[in-house]
C-alpha cells in the first residue's frame, strides 16, 4: 500500500493554490518617511517632523502585518504547459573549442615566452637599421638618432648638431642597453595579444600597435627626452615603428604554441587517461 501510494500520479501533481505573503504599503511609506527625515536636514523642521511622523505610523503598520504571524493570501495557480522553442535546428560549436576542456578560455594556445624575446630581438634590429638608415641620408651620420636616444640619461650633451652627430661611447651604450630592453619587453606584450589575432599579425602588429605607441611618445617625449623631442622626425620615428611591428609580428607568430594551463596535467603530460582521449584513439 505504502509503494502504491508514492507511486500515484495525483500526489505529485501542482496545488491548486500556495500561499503568498500579503501585499502591504507600509514599506513604501517607510522609504518616504525616511526620506523626509533626510529632506528636512536641508530644507525645514517641518518635512523632518513629517517624514519622522509617517516612519512611525508605517513601522507600527508593517509590524502589525508580520506580527504576532505573518500574514499570506492564497493565490490560485494555474498550470500551463512550457514550450520551450528555438529557431536553431542544433547547437552550434565553435570548430577550434570542440575536443577543448569544458568551458574553455581563449585562446586555447599561447606563444611561449622565447618567441616574444625572439620577436623582440629581430624587430629590434629591423628598427635600428631604419633608425641609422635615417641618420645616414638626413645627416651623414649613423650615431644622429644613436646619440639622441642615449640623451634620455646623458642631458648634458651639447644640442648642437655637430655633437649629436659625434661619436659618443657612452650614449652608445645607454642607447643599445635601452633599445634591447624596450624591443623585448614590446617582443614579450605581442607574444601575449598575438594569439587573439593569429590571422592578422601584420594590421595588429604592424599598423595598430605602432600608432598607438607613436601617439603615446608624442605626448610625453617632451618630459621624458626633450633633446629627442626637438630634433625627431616623427614620420621616420613612425615608420621605424611600422618595420619593428611587422617584423616582430611576423616572426613571433611563426614560433610553436603551446596549450594553456587550463587543460588538465594528464593531458598536457601525454598520459592515455579515460575520458580525455579521442573517440578515435579508444576505438583503435
Amino acid at each position: 500500500m505504502t509503494a502504491q501510494h508514492q507511486s500515484n500520479p495525483a500526489m505529485h501533481s501542482a496545488p491548486e493554490h500556495v500561499a503568498l505573503p500579503a501585499p502591504t504599503a507600509w514599506p513604501a511609506v517607510l522609504a518616504l518617511g525616511l526620506t523626509l527625515m533626510a529632506a528636512g536636514l536641508l530644507s525645514t523642521n517641518i518635512v523632518s517632523v513629517v517624514g519622522i511622523a509617517l516612519s512611525l505610523v508605517a513601522g507600527v503598520g508593517w509590524a502589525r502585518q508580520v506580527l504576532p504571524h505573518d500574514r499570506h493570501e492564497m493565490v490560485a495557480v494555474s498550470a500551463a504547459p512550457v514550450q520551450i522553442a528555438t529557431p536553431h535546428r542544433k547547437v552550434t560549436r565553435m570548430a577550434a573549442v570542440q575536443a577543448a576542456p569544458h568551458r574553455a578560455r581563449l585562446p586555447l594556445e599561447i606563444y611561449p615566452i622565447s618567441a616574444g624575446i625572439k620577436g623582440g630581438l629581430a624587430g629590434g634590429v629591423a628598427m635600428a637599421v631604419l633608425a641609422m638608415f635615417y641618420g645616414i641620408v638626413s645627416h651623414g651620420s649613423i650615431w644622429y638618432p644613436i646619440n639622441l636616444l642615449g640623451a634620455i640619461v646623458y642631458e648634458h650633451i651639447d644640442v648642437s648638431t655637430a655633437q649629436v652627430e659625434a661619436f659618443h661611447i657612452e650614449l652608445l651604450l645607454v642607447a643599445t642597453v635601452l633599445h634591447l630592453a624596450t624591443s623585448v619587453l614590446v617582443g614579450l606584450l605581442y607574444g601575449a595579444i598575438l594569439p587573439m589575432l593569429a590571422r592578422r599579425p601584420i594590421l595588429l602588429g604592424g599598423v595598430f600597435a605602432p600608432l598607438v605607441w607613436t601617439g603615446f611618445l608624442h605626448s610625453i617625449l617632451d618630459i621624458v627626452d626633450p633633446i629627442l623631442n626637438q630634433r625627431i622626425d616623427w614620420w621616420w620615428f613612425l615608420a621605424s615603428q611600422i618595420g619593428f611591428g611587422i617584423v616582430a609580428g611576423l616572426v613571433v607568430v611563426r614560433q610553436v604554441r603551446i596549450p594553456t594551463w587550463q587543460y588538465p596535467l594528464a593531458a598536457r603530460a601525454g598520459v592515455e587517461t579515460p575520458g580525455m582521449m579521442d573517440e578515435e584513439n579508444n576505438h583503435s
